[in-house]
C-alpha cells in the first residue's frame, strides 16, 4: 500500500509544480503587502489592488480550466489570452479608479468585510488550481463532482493553503494561544491529502493531531487564574473546526472512494482555511486599531 498521497498527474510534473509555486508565491506576496508587519492603517486602494490581483489569477485559472473542457481549442485559448490581459492590466486600472473613489480612506479595522472577501479570493484561487490540475493532469474525472472532489482533496490545494498559512503565521504577530491554534489548523491542511488517499492513515494522523492540540490548549488555560469570554473564543472556534473535519472524515472512512465523501471533506477543509485566513487578516488589522486606542486612553489619563 502506497502511504503517500497521489499527485493526480500522469503528465509532466514540472509545469504543474511551476504554476503551483508561482501562485503560492504571488498570493503570499499580496497578503504580506496588504498587512504591514510594523503596523499601520491599510488604505482601501491597497485592498482593492490586492483583491484584483487575486481575482485576476482566479480568472486566468478558470480560462485555463476551460481549455480542457471546451473541445474548440481556438475559442478556449482566446479566453486565456483575454484573462491574461486582464490580469496584466485590470488590477492597475482598478487601482487607479480606487485612488479617485477612495482617496486616502483606510480600511475599517473592526470590520470583517475585507478579511472575508480577501480570504474567499485567496482560497478560491487555490481551489481552482487544484481542480485545474485534477482535470488537466491526465487523470481527468468523468463528472463535475469527481473533478471538484479530486481538486479539493489533493495536495495541490491543501499543501498550497498550508504554505500560505505558514507564511502568514510567520508574518503577522499573534499571541501564543492564537498562534498555536492556527498552527494546528495549518498542520491539519498538510495532513488532509492522506484522509482521502489513505483514509485510515489520514484519520489516525488527524486524531493524533487533534488530541495533542487540545491537551496543550487545556494545559495553557488551566494555569490561568481566571478566564473570560475572549479567552474561550479561540478554543471554541478550534473545537468547531475540528468537529467539522471529524464529521467529514467519518464519511470518507465509511465510504472510501466516494466522490461525495471526498467532496464533503475537501469542502470542509476549504471552509476552515477560509475562516483561518479571514481570522488572521482581521486580527492583524484590529491589533493596530487596538494599539492606537490604548495610546489614546493612556494619553487621556495622563492629561487628567
Amino acid at each position: 500500500m502506497n502511504l503517500l498521497p497521489p499527485l493526480d498527474l500522469t503528465v509532466a510534473f514540472l509545469p504543474f509544480a511551476v504554476v503551483a509555486i508561482s501562485m503560492v508565491g504571488v498570493t503570499i506576496f499580496v497578503l504580506t503587502q496588504l498587512l504591514p508587519r510594523s503596523g499601520g492603517t491599510v488604505p482601501l486602494t491597497s485592498m482593492t489592488f490586492g483583491l484584483s490581483l487575486l481575482a485576476g489569477s482566479s480568472i486566468l485559472l478558470l480560462a485555463l480550466l476551460w481549455v480542457f473542457i471546451d473541445p474548440n481549442g481556438t475559442t478556449a485559448w482566446t479566453w486565456v489570452l483575454v484573462a491574461f490581459n486582464f490580469m496584466m492590466m485590470g488590477p492597475a486600472g482598478l487601482w487607479f479608479v480606487s485612488l479617485i473613489v477612495f482617496r486616502d480612506r483606510a480600511v475599517d479595522a473592526r470590520s470583517w468585510v475585507w478579511p472575508a472577501v480577501i480570504a474567499l479570493a485567496t482560497v478560491g484561487s487555490e481551489v481552482l488550481m487544484g481542480v485545474l490540475f485534477a482535470v488537466g493532469g491526465g487523470n481527468a474525472p468523468t463528472t463535475i463532482v469527481g473533478g471538484l472532489a479530486l481538486g479539493l482533496s489533493s495536495l495541490w490545494f491543501d499543501w498550497s493553503m498550508g504554505a500560505i498559512m505558514v507564511a502568514l503565521l510567520l508574518w503577522v504577530p499573534l499571541t501564543g494561544l492564537a498562534r498555536g491554534s492556527l498552527a494546528a489548523l495549518t498542520a491539519a491542511a498538510f495532513l488532509a491529502p492522506w484522509v482521502v488517499a489513505v483514509p485510515l492513515v489520514g484519520a489516525a494522523g488527524m486524531g493524533l493531531l487533534m488530541t495533542s492540540v487540545f491537551v496543550l490548549v487545556y494545559r495553557q488555560l488551566a494555569v490561568r487564574t481566571s478566564l473570560g469570554a475572549t479567552d474561550l473564543r479561540i478554543p471554541f472556534g478550534l473545537a468547531v473546526a475540528f468537529a467539522l473535519m471529524i464529521a467529514s472524515q467519518v464519511a470518507v472512512v465509511a465510504a472510501p472512494g466516494s466522490d461525495l465523501a471526498a467532496l464533503s471533506f475537501g469542502g470542509t477543509m476549504a471552509l476552515v482555511m477560509s475562516a483561518e485566513v479571514a481570522f488572521v487578516l482581521h486580527r492583524s488589522l484590529d491589533s493596530y486599531h487596538t494599539d492606537i486606542k490604548r495610546v489614546q486612553v493612556a494619553r487621556a489619563l495622563g492629561a487628567v
